[in-house]
């Protein structure tokens, strides 16, 4: 099922969107960036591409996450480059 949304979008866009709306870091804003949907036109992507059971488990996990939303995330996860897990920062 197409959504009004997703109809400009090649199937190759529309995997990777649900990558990135998958992926806990990443910020809706960064995919409305970089593919022009919003937040509610990810959450429509986001239930026709999959199962229900699915959508729902994401949904219950994306609610009230501070670092899907870039206005809530702490400063040093704003920094613009990709966030580091401090025990991967190579030791002087």
């Amino acid at each position: 099922m197409k959504t009004v949304a997703a109809t400009h979008l090649s199937e190759g866009d529309v995997s990777r969107i649900v990558e990135m709306a998958w992926e806990d870091r990443t910020p809706f804003e960064a995919i409305q960036t970089q593919f022009g949907l919003n937040e509610s036109a990810v959450i429509e992507l986001m239930r026709a591409h999959m199962k229900a059971s699915s959508f729902k488990m994401w949904r219950e996990r994306m609610k009230g996450r501070v670092t899907k939303h870039a206005a809530l995330r702490s400063e040093d996860m704003n920094d613009g480059g990709r966030h580091v897990a401090r025990h991967r920062i190579p030791q002087r």
